[in-house]
């Protein structure tokens, strides 16, 4: 089944993509929870004109994204976590919300569903590691950042 997106879906699509989904997901899910609606024509054609109309502000957001993401590389991350006696692994774990904090603390206000921590979405030892921060459905920002001990 066709639906058109009217909010991010994670691992979906975006705020109004057209995708095709399994009949129940839509059914059951999607629609209900009011995040999409059945791609039929006439939606596909007012999907069309409020693209049209919505072209020039997307264009500003690009704009923004990619100053903010400027700023972002300029800046460098330092997370500091409590270190078990090896020396090496943490108590705990850094996760996205612990990254997000840290993204506030120094001026930037990042939710914590648009940020991908690598290698993993869980980080458990010292070290220097990435983060991917979508500001955009365009604009991915790919920021290092290291943990050290408290």
């Amino acid at each position: 089944m066709e639906v058109i997106l009217l909010k991010d879906v994670i691992y979906c699509g975006f705020k109004d993509d057209i995708v095709k989904v399994k009949n129940g997901y839509a059914r059951n899910f999607l629609i209900p929870q009011g995040l999409a609606v059945v791609a039929n024509d006439s939606t596909k054609k007012v999907l069309a004109e409020n693209l049209k109309q919505r072209s020039h502000k997307e264009e500003s957001l690009i704009k923004e994204a990619e100053l903010q993401k400027a700023k972002l590389n300029e800046s460098s991350i330092i997370i500091k976590a409590k270190v078990a006696e090896d020396g090496n692994t943490l108590f705990g774990s850094v996760n996205n919300s612990i990254f997000s904090d840290n993204l506030s603390k120094i001026g930037f206000d990042i939710d914590r569903k648009y940020i991908k921590l690598t290698p993993s979405s869980v980080i458990k030892k010292i070290g220097k590691y990435t983060a991917e921060i979508r500001l955009h459905r365009d604009v991915i920002a790919s920021i290092d950042f290291e943990v050290v001990k408290e």
